[in-house]
């Protein structure tokens, strides 16, 4: 018997079957730097219209999280996606320097030796340490195979940008939104700074809640009542609080003045409660025995006074407050000006000052009470609570656990504490609306970003923007030392400081000379050493940074992208400082995206010992898999990750590896530039397979376009198993092999395949770019080097609707496939046939699929992958025959065929004569004639 295989067209590809991303990934990534890929893709792109995506900067600190990946990836997928969609989209790295975090790494790093520098060489220092993490987070971001201009990244601490801080604060001091004040703050002890709203994030919290009773002074009994209607019991206002360590900063009580309040009675003293609240109350202290004296409303009890229950001689006045509320405790409220917001402003309308007991680390000043010297607040709890019990005053004390602000960096409780900090007045010019008014201008995915981000900036206070540290921007303001206010001309003033920050950074800020600067006033004025907050840095970033191209400038974004955290954070920010200074929103859409979680919807957590690192991911199945998993996630919901999803992942990325391959071995003689065959004598079936490719392209490209790239992951799935796996790829196998190399037929089939791949393997180039890098260099006829050079195919046509053989008949066609494989499938497991080109199928079919499939004549039977198909009449179908469950308009029946294997096309069409060869006569033709002729299949 003769080498048929010899004559056969077998596939060859050098495009491994196994991805090795570990290994090639790096050479890879060598190799697009080496080209300066990123400036290749300007050039490419340097008339287009842009899109600009504006980085928003993350930390300079500590490794890339997971969060960070997928950050990063869905920036690199929308910015690849858009330069496909004939866009200039450049992308300019960007991270956030300065602040508290960097700052106490450096102190740890300098330890003692930190009290011997001065503040320039502390700042050089966190520079450095600052530049250091910088490099680290970059190599990881560029190991994710993200492409970006990363050799001029955005630095907040660039001196230039720096700079351009200082400046926008300038314009914002002009325009007099700026102002000092001296009320509670949130205030991190472990930072030992102020914390803006965007800081805070609400955590649960174990706290000590007690009753206090608060002694009526006896000779203000009688502005309450009639004193000799009463027992002989003393009278105490009972407050709730959760916070005791608060109580020696507690100068008054203030009660609501038009609610009801009870006077009732107790076996030990008489108690004033809130009407509303005394059943409740009198439950929690397990009071048995009590009656209702009398009642009388709140503003009958102001400016009574009250002995603060272990400090001597302080007296606490009664003062009204609309505040107050019903939801917990007695409708009393102990009042500390210097820990509360509400408290302040009460105290305010009653000129009751700040005292001023609390440190900056969180410890008690001297000469308060013996018992609380140099204490730290969190111990004082326990020795308030002792002093209480020891004076007869402490009612009642339980653990409550509830939501209490925490510090977003350092994840421990906060307080309120007063101290001079300046604000940025967001009521003023009714900013406020008009901020909320530009929200609406604005394109949120998910939706419901406006109306969280509206809410928010709604319900917000003024923003603190001061810090007191040293690692960040100046503030640059010179106030007068006799009445604290800003310079008349500070924002012109600024001018030179800007000039000086832009040549020598914010040192300059701190070795200046004022008499250079201020001239004659230098005895007059002096400098204010706060930094300014971070996110006032962040929040900046839009400004300045700016694109352009030869036709096209771009000062605003597109597009910001974080994750949901950043409407509290540098979405808001950003809007208010754009609003301020430009009046509209530094952004036309914005994108949000959830938070990592495990399998079990925890949130990755080093303390809970799940988290799953990137740079780990990579190492053992390389950025791609890691890439294909953030594209196939819902990433407007939180994220599920596990080494489960990661497995299936690796599956998805197997098939589609897997079917560029195959079509990448079944070109390997295909030259387009002499092979091509038109659209016009293109076989009927491959005509298909461009055109249902074409379809495919312009879904995936409205799915990028709408960012919904889970969705492209199950058409690419889709596309790559049925239309392709199940159907046409498994269909051409045979005319593609055995047919003659050259024949109009095979070169059909090719040219169909090399237009499929040139679309599909643009449609994974933003996903899987590392693997789309590789399927591009072997691609025949390729002129360009990089596949992100380029835009969408634009070779792919459309059928001719009105033609017999529309979509319609092949989407039809590829229903009955399905159920007839189906049926061989049974047999093969039920051993009748040992694999499909076995069988004879006869099918019995009504006249209207009939008369379809008639068309296809003879090739019908390369479409079930049998060795023959007989088409009958739906009537005379015998009993036995197996009934389609999806079309009722057939039915078919399997016999093994009695003819012979053909040796080199395997199918079994071999009936033997004297005058046979040992070969089919369609291989005949094939090997020795003029070749087989195909129309349809």
């Amino acid at each position: 018997m003769n080498d048929y295989k010899k004559t056969l067209n077998l596939p060859y590809t050098k495009f491994s079957m196994r991805a090795n991303l570990i290994q090639k990934e790096p050479d890879i990534l060598k190799k697009w730097y080496e080209d300066k890929l990123y400036q290749e893709i300007r050039n490419k792109k340097k008339n287009q219209k842009i899109f600009f995506l504006h980085d928003g900067p993350p930390y300079a600190n500590g490794n890339i999280h997971i969060g960070h990946a997928v950050n990063k990836i869905l920036k690199d997928i929308i910015i690849k996606s858009k330069n496909l969609s004939g866009f200039d989209a450049p992308y300019i790295p960007s991270w956030d320097c300065h602040g508290l975090p960097i700052e106490q790494k450096v102190e740890e790093k300098l330890g003692l030796y930190k009290k011997s520098i001065n503040t320039f060489k502390f700042q050089e220092e966190c520079r450095k340490y600052a530049n250091q993490q910088v490099k680290k987070q970059k190599k990881d971001f560029i190991r994710l195979g993200v492409i970006g201009d990363w050799d001029n990244s955005h630095l907040t601490m660039n001196y230039k940008n720096e700079a351009n801080i200082i400046k926008t604060l300038s314009k914002i001091i002009k325009n007099k939104y700026l102002y000092q004040d001296f009320k509670p703050i949130y205030w991190c002890l472990t930072c030992e700074s102020s914390l803006s709203d965007a800081e805070i994030e609400y955590l649960n919290k174990k706290s000590d809640a007690i009753f206090v009773l608060m002694e009526i002074h006896s000779k203000y009994l009688k502005k309450i009542l009639n004193i000799n209607t009463l027992n002989n019991k003393k009278i105490y206002l009972p407050i709730w609080t959760t916070t005791p360590w608060t109580l020696p900063s507690s100068r008054a009580i203030t009660v609501h003045p038009d609610f009801q309040y009870d006077l009732i009675e107790t076996e030990m003293y008489n108690l004033i409660i809130a009407k509303n609240l005394v059943k409740k109350t009198i439950k929690i202290l397990k009071i048995k025995n009590w009656k209702n004296l009398t009642s009388l409303i709140g503003k009958k009890l102001e400016n009574i006074k009250v002995l603060h229950p272990f400090l001597n001689k302080i007296l606490l006045p009664v003062i009204l407050g609309k505040h107050i509320t019903l939801d917990v405790g007695t409708g009393s409220v102990h009042t500390a000006p210097d820990h509360g917001l509400d408290d302040y402003i009460i105290c305010q309308k009653y000129n009751i000052k700040t005292v001023h007991l609390i440190d900056h680390k969180g410890y008690f000043k001297k000469n308060i009470h013996p018992e609380l010297n140099d204490i730290n607040i969190i111990e004082a709890n326990k020795k308030i609570i002792q002093l209480l019990t020891h004076n007869n005053h402490l009612l009642h004390h339980e653990i409550l656990k509830h939501s209490y602000p925490h510090c977003w960096r350092h994840k421990t409780p906060i307080i309120f504490r007063a101290t001079p900090q300046w604000f940025i007045d967001i009521n003023k010019n009714n900013l406020k609306k008009k901020i909320i008014n530009e929200i609406n201008k604005v394109l949120w995915i998910p939706k419901w970003g406006k109306s969280r981000l509206k809410e928010m900036i709604k319900n917000r206070p003024d923003w603190c923007i001061s810090r007191q540290r040293q690692w960040g921007v100046p503030m640059s303001i010179f106030i007068h030392k006799k009445t604290g206010q800003i310079h008349p001309k500070n924002h012109l003033i600024m001018e030179k400081i800007i000039k000086k920050i832009e040549k020598e950074g914010i040192q300059a800020w701190w070795n200046i000379n004022l008499s250079e600067i201020l001239e004659k006033e230098h005895d007059i004025y002096h400098q204010i050493f706060d930094i300014l907050d971070v996110w006032f840095e962040s929040g900046n970033t839009h400004t300045s940074i700016e694109y352009k191209n030869k036709k096209n400038k771009k000062n605003y974004a597109d597009m910001f992208l974080e994750g949901s955290d950043q409407h509290r954070g540098w979405f808001m920010s950003s809007l208010i400082i754009s609003m301020l200074i430009n009046k509209k929103a530094p952004y036309s859409q914005v994108l949000t995206h959830g938070f990592v979680v495990d399998k079990k919807g925890q949130k990755m957590s080093k303390s809970i010992g799940n988290t799953i690192s990137p740079n780990d991911i990579i190492n053992k199945l390389g950025a791609d898999i890691l890439r294909l998993w953030v594209a196939s996630s819902n990433y407007t919901n939180d994220i599920v990750i596990s080494n489960e999803i990661l497995k299936r992942t690796s599956d998805i990325y197997r098939r589609i590896r897997n079917t560029t391959r195959f079509m990448l071995a079944n070109i390997n003689d295909f030259n387009p530039n002499k092979d091509i065959i038109s659209k016009e004598n293109m076989i009927f079936l491959d005509k298909w397979a461009v055109a249902q490719t074409k379809i495919v392209q312009e879904e995936i490209i409205k799915f990028y376009n709408e960012y919904n790239f889970h969705a492209i992951i199950k058409k690419l799935m889709y596309f790559c198993s049925i239309d392709m796996g199940s159907f046409y790829l498994d269909i051409i196998k045979d005319r593609q092999y055995t047919l003659k190399k050259n024949s109009l037929e095979r070169r059909s089939c090719q040219t169909a395949i090399y237009y499929i791949i040139n679309a599909l393997v643009r449609w994974i180039s933003p996903i899987l770019s590392f693997t789309a890098h590789e399927i591009w260099n072997y691609l025949p006829g390729i002129n360009s080097k990089y596949v992100f050079t380029e835009e969408w195919f634009d070779q792919l046509f459309d059928l001719d609707a009105t033609n017999i053989l529309n979509h319609q008949f092949w989407q039809e066609l590829i229903k009955i496939k399905n159920e007839v494989n189906k049926f061989i499938e049974e047999e093969i497991q039920n051993k009748k046939i040992n694999n499909s080109l076995e069988s004879s199928i006869t099918l019995y079919v009504k006249p209207e699929i009939k008369n379809k499939l008639n068309i296809l004549k003879n090739e019908l039977k390369f479409v079930f992958l049998t060795s023959e198909v007989i088409l009958k009449k739906y009537e005379i179908a015998p009993k036995n025959t197996k009934k389609s469950t999806l079309k009722p308009e057939f039915k078919f029946l399997l016999k093994k065929t009695k003819n012979e294997k053909c040796p080199r096309c395997w199918h079994y069409n071999i009936v033997f004569t004297k005058n046979n060869y040992e070969i089919c006569e369609r291989c005949i033709l094939n090997t020795k004639g003029d070749g087989e002729k195909r129309t349809f299949i």
